[in-house]
């Protein structure tokens, strides 16, 4: 990481590392069932979309649910329901799959045919930072190209010094001021 904020917060800047942002904003572009997992719709959706595939039953395995099969039977038609920490599991299972679903969609619509994508950064908030302690930094906005397989990639694997390693490529094209973004309030993009 780029190192002028090692001490963030010590006159009471608020931010967050620019590589958490960034798997967080990649996070964002994931949608799926809406309905939670404790009703009959989200708990029915979440079976069906898990167990149509083997990669549903292979996250399921990842999220720890070894259940009989007559027992994923009785889920599936409704004649019983599972626990609550299987319901967790559940929606834990259901999400990495759609992570995994959706990957090689993010990859493509990020990249933009070679394009890439245009990244809004905002830097840190300085508001209740003295005047004296403040760093003169604006929002920034750059097209970023050429990183974003890798960072969909250790997104999806939580891969954070990797997303780490990836930030600091893109806030390296800001140019001399780079390092003030080593730590962001936000960053955003419409892809």
């Amino acid at each position: 990481m780029a190192g002028r904020w090692m001490n963030l917060g010590q006159y009471n800047a608020n931010g967050v590392p620019g590589a958490d942002a960034l798997g967080n904003a990649i996070e964002n572009m994931v949608t799926g069932i809406a309905s939670p997992v404790d009703t009959e719709r989200g708990l029915a959706a979440r079976l069906r979309y898990l167990t149509t595939t083997d990669a549903g039953y292979e996250a399921m395995d990842r999220a720890g649910i070894h259940v009989s099969p007559r027992t994923l039977i009785a889920w599936l038609a409704e004649e019983r329901t599972p626990n609550r920490a299987n319901r967790t599991r559940l929606d834990a299972a259901y999400w990495d799959l759609r992570r995994r679903n959706v990957a090689a969609d993010l990859k493509h619509r990020l990249n933009n045919n070679g394009r890439g994508t245009r990244v809004e950064i905002n830097p840190v908030d300085q508001s209740e930072v003295e005047r004296k302690y403040r760093r003169d930094l604006a929002g920034r906005s750059i097209n970023v190209r050429g990183v974003w397989d890798r960072a969909v990639d250790a997104w999806l694997d939580d891969d954070a010094q990797e997303l780490d390693a990836i930030w600091d490529r893109i806030i390296e094209d800001l140019g001399s001021d780079y390092d003030g973004y080593s730590n962001v309030s936000s960053i955003g993009w419409a892809a």
